[in-house]
């Protein structure tokens, strides 16, 4: 099976280590929706990124859609843990890293249009909806020196290093690094793990 699209996109990247520890093998195919759409679009009419192409030629999209098939197939394991008030934690943390990434998204393509296009009340908007996604992950990375649900990287885990390395990668300047040492920390030692560093975002 394939997965299509760049890993400089948060969604594609986080799809992809999430099947890498899972054991789900597979070939990733670094497409880009703007670069090569008339490529992109022969395998997937709606140029959507990530998107997953498995062995019968069906096609997935939306990271979460496609983890939570990676995970149905996984002998391996599940990425979430089991313990119910755990869970619910996991999933909150993992809504905050979403919310992140779908925030420094909509920056990145808000600075695509001219200038005298640009709604600047939108982007403040924007931008407080974005630190403050960082700064409730700072205070729920308070005092975390692995991983957050056992002895290695889960969903959660996965979903806040790659939201973290997307928005530094395209809205540092309103993300500040010196802001954050919790998370900062947090996706510097997750981004050791092979399985992160064997899919770098750049």
């Amino acid at each position: 099976m394939e997965l299509i699209g760049m890993l400089d996109s948060p969604y594609v990247r986080r799809a992809a280590i999430s099947l890498r520890l899972l054991g789900i093998p597979f070939k990733h195919r670094s497409l880009s929706v703007f670069r090569n759409f008339d490529e992109f679009q022969q395998i997937n009419p709606l140029v959507k990124a990530p998107t997953l192409v498995l062995d019968d030629g069906s096609l997935l999209t939306e990271s979460s859609l496609i983890i939570d098939w990676a995970q149905a197939q996984s002998s391996r394991r599940t990425l979430m843990p089991a313990d119910r008030l755990a869970f619910t934690r996991a999933i909150r943390l993992v809504g905050l890293a979403l919310a992140a990434s779908e925030k420094s998204v909509q920056i990145v393509y808000e600075h695509k249009r001219d200038a005298d296009k640009r709604d600047e009340g939108w982007m403040t908007r924007v931008k407080g909806q974005l630190r403050a996604a960082f700064q409730r992950l700072e205070s729920e990375l308070q005092d975390v020196d692995g991983w957050l649900f056992g002895t290695t990287p889960g969903q959660a885990d996965v979903s806040i290093a790659v939201a973290w390395g997307f928005a530094q990668l395209v809205v540092a300047d309103v993300v500040d690094a010196k802001a954050y040492p919790n998370v900062r920390a947090f996706a510097e030692r997750a981004e050791k793990h092979p399985d992160f560093a064997a899919l770098p975002q750049t």
